[in-house]
């Protein structure tokens, strides 16, 4: 299967002029960061129309005072977030979206390392931003790596939300992956409906999280 890839970075700022608002952010306005990979980046659909754009749409209709940031890259690994996460750290993060690892396990990259990448990660935004809420998008890998590597992949982020108090999305495309109707022609990348399906999944968990900052 190929990883998840792709050549553009795909990283945007969603500011309230981009969804129809010109006027400038109130001081009180949050930030949330979504760190991920082609999967977040919105590989094969227009920025726009990818989850954490939806997602950005969804706060603006419930009137929430958050900002959102697609850091999506494709082709992103584990290593690449943290590599990444001190520039994105030049500005306040008060909700991290965690979604990588993806990449990691197609290529069959070992475990240990992933999730010392992503804790790093969630330790570099915590000593920046004491108070930012942790969310893991988990992932599944194919069976052809095996049943122990694929045990192995989803236990990870199981262990790394319960140490670390974060929330968990147990696996991101839950409804969209293996559904051709919902998948592009390389059966891995959504579609723009299955990106609204994610947005769907994923405002689930993070809305009480917002409500509550």
């Amino acid at each position: 299967m190929p990883a998840i890839c792709g050549i553009a970075l795909a990283l945007c700022f969603f500011s309230p002029a981009i969804f129809g608002q010109t006027s400038t952010p109130a001081a009180s306005t949050k930030h949330i960061v979504f760190l991920g990979d082609s999967l977040t980046a919105g590989l094969g659909v227009q920025t726009t129309e990818a989850f954490p754009a939806l997602i950005a749409e969804k706060i603006r209709a419930a009137r929430l005072p958050f900002e959102v940031e697609n850091a999506g890259l494709s082709g992103d690994t584990s290593a690449g977030g943290l590599r990444r996460i001190d520039w994105l750290l030049q500005r306040r993060i008060d909700v991290l979206v965690l979604e990588l690892g993806a990449n990691d396990g197609l290529r069959g990259l070992d475990l240990k390392s992933m999730k010392a990448n992503l804790q790093a990660i969630i330790d570099k935004t915590k000593a920046k931003n004491p108070q930012a809420k942790i969310v893991l998008a988990g992932m599944q890998v194919p069976p052809n790596l095996g049943a122990e590597y694929a045990t192995g992949f989803e236990r990870a982020y199981r262990e790394l939300a319960r140490e670390n108090n974060a929330a968990l999305i147990p696996f991101l495309l839950e409804g969209v992956g293996g559904h051709r109707d919902l998948n592009q022609p390389d059966l891995i990348h959504p579609t723009v409906a299955g990106h609204r399906i994610v947005a769907d999944l994923v405002w689930r968990t993070l809305e009480p999280i917002l409500r509550a900052k």
